[in-house]
């Protein structure tokens, strides 16, 4: 085959493999807690000719020219971050919430500094892990990275033993930590931030709170305010309750803008993906709106969800918390199967959600590929309009699976028929597109 053929080929198969993607979600229930789907809106920014520019700098100090309404809508992107979080600097270049954290890490800590953050199993993300893990706080800036104590019963940061953990380390080690790292891939309570924030002021530490799970439900003020609770910076990626694209953002106070500001350029980004900063500022529009509405349905609908999913077998844990307080929801499957054979074979009934390492495994040292739970996430559900008495549907699809063991191309052609009906996006200012529409501009 010549190259002319050979590349038309891939060419088409390229978009074949798009418009196929866009055809299973249509007919799949999505519950992965760490995405959601944009609105209309977001998705037109993602596609704008934004998207081919660059405008290094801050706005109106650029080192390019023709940035006229880019700069503009930069520029409202950080007033509509500080109206929705209440926040006195705002910065959305960060690309990710991974790189808001590293900028985090620079501004706060020093290589071979201690940091103290959550073990994966108790719910921590990896951008907060350890060298040894291949973590991002290890591996990009050399932190020395301890564990808070844990309250594996009720999940949560345990205060008074990490105290003395912290004690002992300081005593046997010389160790002081310098940077308290708070927020979870497993988000299901809020943290204590206060206290945290207390414990760190002891070691002249800072606080910094991963907010990208929760970004969206902090927006509704239905789970915590971390800045007004001790937190000294807030970083988030925007995509998942916070329903914009794949980008980052920081939040903080002015005494710590210019440190940041240095951090994302010219240390970490040149151009900042200027088409999602647009679909950012599109999405805090829309938080601004729409979001304690959304937030509050996305936690009704997870404690829903859990409550069925108890109800049919499936051992939804911390029941005796209310299973969440958040849009996260974790089960312990392995009386049934381990966590990876039921995300597969959900995945083949059209329920897209993840494996996930639970409390338990830390204890019983379990691969992470073969884990004792599964994640799930209602906050995408929420925004195609499904209420409670759909998560009661969705249980049940999931029970067939994991608990009777049917067919699951017999569950996928009934979640294909449940799906007809929710097809666009709500809790935005415009869904005249289908959620998962393909659009073709070619």
């Amino acid at each position: 085959m010549n190259k002319v053929d050979y590349g038309r080929e891939a060419f088409q198969k390229v978009l074949n493999l798009m418009e196929e993607h866009h055809r299973w979600f249509r007919d799949s229930i999505p519950l992965i807690a760490s995405e959601n789907i944009p609105s209309p809106a977001v998705r037109e920014a993602l596609i704008s000719d934004f998207g081919n520019r660059y405008a290094e700098g801050w706005p109106g100090e650029r080192l390019y020219a023709g940035c006229r309404y880019i700069d503009q809508v930069e520029l409202l992107a950080i007033e509509l971050g500080k109206k929705v979080y209440d926040a006195e600097f705002v910065d959305v270049r960060p690309i990710s919430g991974v790189m808001a954290n590293i900028s985090a890490y620079i501004v706060f800590a020093n290589p071979g500094d201690l940091m103290v953050a959550l073990a994966i199993p108790h719910g921590g993300h990896i951008s907060h892990g350890k060298l040894k893990w291949g973590g991002t706080a290890g591996v990009v800036r050399n932190l020395d990275v301890e564990r808070y104590e844990f309250d594996e019963e009720n999940f949560m940061i345990d205060i008074d033993g990490t105290r003395k953990r912290l004690e002992k380390l300081m005593r046997e080690e010389g160790k002081k930590p310098r940077l308290f790292m708070l927020g979870a891939s497993v988000f299901l309570f809020p943290h204590p931030v206060k206290e945290v924030a207390e414990l760190a002021a002891e070691y002249d530490a800072k606080v910094v709170y991963d907010a990208a799970h929760v970004a969206g439900l902090i927006a509704g003020k239905v789970f915590q305010d971390p800045l007004r609770e001790g937190a000294d910076a807030v970083t988030l990626s925007t995509h998942k309750t916070l329903a914009g694209p794949q980008h980052g953002m920081i939040l903080s106070w002015n005494k710590y803008s210019e440190d940041f500001k240095r951090v994302i350029f010219p240390g970490l980004h040149s151009n900042h993906h200027l088409h999602a900063v647009a679909g950012v500022a599109i999405a805090l529009a829309e938080a601004l709106a729409f979001y304690e509405e959304y937030a509050r349905q996305i936690v009704k609908n997870a404690k829903a969800l859990a409550e069925s999913l108890h109800e049919k077998g499936i051992e939804v844990l911390y029941e005796h918390r209310g299973y969440t307080e958040s849009h996260t929801l974790v089960a312990d499957v392995s009386r049934f199967m381990d966590g990876m054979k039921a995300e597969k074979k959900l995945e083949e009934a059209n329920i897209i959600l993840n494996r996930n390492l639970i409390p338990k495994d830390y204890r019983l040292k379990t691969d992470y590929r073969t884990p004792s739970g599964i994640r799930m996430g209602t906050q995408e559900v929420t925004r195609l309009g499904m209420r409670e008495e759909e998560m009661k549907e969705i249980a049940e699809f999931i029970k067939l699976v994991l608990v009777d063991g049917r067919e699951p191309r017999e569950v996928a052609a009934r979640v294909r028929e449940f799906r007809k009906q929710f097809q666009h996006v709500q809790y935005a200012f415009s869904s005249q597109t289908e959620a998962y529409q393909y659009i073709k501009i070619r």
